[in-house]
């Protein structure tokens, strides 16, 4: 992939944030990567969405070397880079701070399944990171950010769940690549929409059965999937 095709592709998904309702002024970022050449597409850091031009994404290396592009890149870049390297199956990283996700990692909760619609797309609860310790801070805080969610993932598979709640921060999905770790991202934000909204009328409920999140989940994931047309 070239580099300005790199660009222009991690350009679109952030746009689509906007698009999406999912961040307003200069909120939250998306990133793309080409794996075979270890270089990254990232938003600059601060630019709002209505100035931002596909000459300003930044290219960034999966050591934080600034590859190519004249702006500073995305404050939460050494974040991305540490998920790029520890999840190797991903393309695509999205950050944003939507309402309802983020009121969820505000309240360091991890998100239940308590439904069909969430089983359809996180194979079991949306998990919450461990809170950053001041250790952490006091170190490198967007690798620790990345660091938070990998170990929050130590026995999980981020592919059966590619979305996070950071707690007392934000959520952050991802996926093949940039455009399908925006649509974990809208998705996201509307799971956490109905679970606060379940909770808010049933305080008491529980997950749904196992049996259901695995008919759900495995009838749209893994070999024996059969939801939508074959290609």
């Amino acid at each position: 992939m070239s580099y300005l095709e790199l660009k222009r592709q991690a350009y679109e998904a952030n746009l689509e944030l906007q698009l999406r309702n999912l961040v307003i002024y200069t909120f939250g970022n998306v990133s793309q990567l080409d794996r075979d050449k270890g270089v990254f597409a990232i938003k600059p850091s601060g630019v709002s969405y209505d100035q931002l031009t596909v000459d300003d994404m930044v290219l960034v290396d999966l050591e934080n070397n600034i590859v190519d592009g004249k702006l500073r890149p995305s404050s939460d870049t050494k974040t991305h880079t540490h998920l790029y390297r520890r999840f190797d199956s991903i393309g695509g990283i999205t950050h944003t701070h939507s309402t309802y996700a983020t009121a969820w990692a505000q309240a360091q909760t991890a998100i239940p399944c308590l439904g069909t619609t969430h089983a359809d797309f996180s194979y079991g609860e949306i998990p919450c990171t461990a809170i950053m310790t001041d250790e952490q801070i006091t170190r490198d805080y967007e690798e620790e950010t990345g660091v938070q969610i990998t170990e929050c993932f130590k026995n999980k598979n981020p592919d059966e769940i590619p979305m996070v709640i950071v707690a007392g921060h934000a959520p952050f999905t991802w996926g093949k690549d940039a455009a399908q770790s925006v649509y974990h991202a809208v998705v996201l934000e509307e799971i956490a929409k109905i679970a606060y909204l379940t909770k808010t009328i049933n305080q008491d409920i529980q997950p749904l059965k196992q049996s259901i999140i695995d008919k759900h989940y495995l009838r749209k994931h893994g070999k024996n999937a059969y939801y939508g047309q074959k290609t």
